[in-house]
C-alpha cells in the first residue's frame, strides 16, 4: 500500500506499518530470476545456508523491489509441520532490487507506526505443532481500501479470530471469532486459525476469500465481521488435508482474472472466482471413503515445490520456489503460463 509494508509481531502482538520510502515507479514487464537466495543471504549475514531461514516475502508493486523477512536460525529444525516462527521470530528485514542486488533495510531510523493487536493468545501453552500457541497470535495481514484485516488465535473460548483495523491507526480495533466446517475432519472447528486471506468482492459485495490448515477454502463477507459476533466461515472448497495454505494472490491472463495459493506441500491451486456465486452452499458434510478434494472447482498446476507467491508486474508473478536440485529461487513466472 503506497510503498508502506504492513508487519505483524505475533510475540509483542503488534502491528507496524514501515514507510520504506520506496515510490520510484518501475513500469518494466520485464522478467525477474535470482537463483539460490539462501546461499546469497548467507553470504551477506555471515552464515550457510541451513543457517538462514525465510519467514516471507512481499513485492513492492510501485518499485518492484522484493522485500524478505529472514531470520539467523537452524533450517534444519524445519519440518512438515513446523513453520518458521515456530523456530524463531525474523528479525532481519531485506531488500531485492530487480538488478539482483540484495541489501539489509535499517530498521533504526526507519518511519513507522505501531498499534497493539487486539486479544492476542497468551504466550505459554503449547500447539499441536509442539510450539507456543503464541506462534499463532498473527498467521496472515490484508489490506483493502483504509481497513486492515488481521487472522490468529486469540484468548477466547473459540479463539480463531479475525481482526479488523483502520489505517492510518488511530481508531479501537474490533474482532469476531470464527468458526469452520472442517470436511476432511467432519466437524465444525473453533480452534485453528485463518493461514491466509484475500479481499475480494463478487458481485458487488466485499468478501474475505481464506483458507485454513489441510485445507478448508472458505468466504467470509466483511460485513459480517463486527464488534464481538460470531461467524460462522462458508466452506467453498476441500483442498486436501496434510497441507498448510501460504499465500492467496489474483492475476490476469488473456483479460481474465484468477485466484492463485501457494501451499506448504501441495502445487499451486488455481481458482476461477467466476464459480464462487454458483456454489450457493457451504460444505457441511465429511469425506466420504475415497474422497479426497471436493466442492468449488479447481485446478492443480504443475508447477511444484513453490513456498511464496506475490504480484510482481503486470505480466509475471513472483515465485519463491525450491527446486529439483534443492536450491532456493526467487523466480518471476510468466502469467500466460499459469
Amino acid at each position: 500500500m503506497e510503498g508502506i509494508l504492513f508487519v505483524g509481531d505475533s510475540k509483542a502482538g503488534k502491528l507496524f506499518a514501515l514507510d520504506l520510502n520506496d515510490r520510484t515507479v518501475n513500469a518494466s514487464k520485464e522478467a525477474f530470476e535470482l537463483a539460490d537466495i539462501e546461499g546469497k543471504l548467507a553470504n551477506l549475514l555471515g552464515t550457510d545456508r541451513q543457517g538462514v531461514i525465510i519467514h516471507d516475502i512481499a513485492v513492492n508493486k510501485i518499485s518492484q523491489n522484493i522485500y524478505i523477512a529472514a531470520s539467523r536460525a537452524d533450517a534444519n529444525q524445519l519440518g512438515f509441520w513446523k513453520l518458521p516462527n515456530d523456530i524463531t521470530y525474523a528479525n532481519i528485514l531485506l531488500k531485492v532490487t530487480s538488478d539482483g542486488k540484495i541489501s539489509e533495510v535499517d530498521l533504526n531510523d526507519i518511519r513507522h507506526s505501531v498499534t497493539e493487536v487486539p486479544n492476542v493468545i497468551n504466550e505459554g501453552k503449547q500447539n499441536w505443532r509442539k510450539s507456543d500457541e503464541r506462534t499463532d497470535a498473527i498467521t496472515d495481514i490484508a489490506y483493502d481500501d483504509g481497513k486492515l484485516y488481521i487472522a490468529g488465535l486469540s484468548n477466547e473460548e473459540f479463539a480463531s479470530v479475525l481482526r479488523v483495523l483502520d489505517f492510518p491507526f488511530g481508531k479501537t480495533a474490533h474482532y469476531a471469532t470464527m468458526e469452520v466446517w472442517h470436511v476432511a475432519h467432519g466437524k465444525w472447528e473453533t480452534e485453528s486459525p485463518i493461514r491466509t486471506l484475500f479481499p475480494y468482492q463478487i458481485n458487488g459485495k466485499k468478501y474475505l476469500l481464506a483458507s485454513y490448515t489441510c485445507t478448508p477454502f472458505v468466504s467470509i463477507p466483511v460485513s459480517d465481521i463486527k464488534p464481538g459476533s460470531h461467524v460462522k466461515n462458508k466452506t467453498l472448497a476441500e483442498f486436501g488435508s496434510g497441507n498448510m495454505p501460504v499465500d492467496i494472490i489474483t492475476y490476469q491472463k488473456n483479460g481474465k482474472e484468477y485466484l492463485l495459493m501457494s501451499n506448504s506441500s501441495k502445487a499451486l491451486i488455481r481458482v476461477n472466482p467466476d464459480n464462487i456465486p454458483k456454489q450457493e452452499k457451504g460444505l457441511t458434510e465429511p469425506l466420504k471413503n475415497g474422497e479426497y478434494a471436493v466442492g468449488l472447482q479447481h485446478d492443480v498446476l504443475s508447477k511444484v515445490g513453490i513456498m511464496h507467491i506475490d504480484n510482481y508486474n503486470a505480466e509475471h508473478v513472483m515465485l519463491l520456489q525450491r527446486m529439483p536440485n534443492g536450491m532456493l529461487n526467487l523466480v518471476a513466472y510468466p502469467t500466460q503460463w499459469l
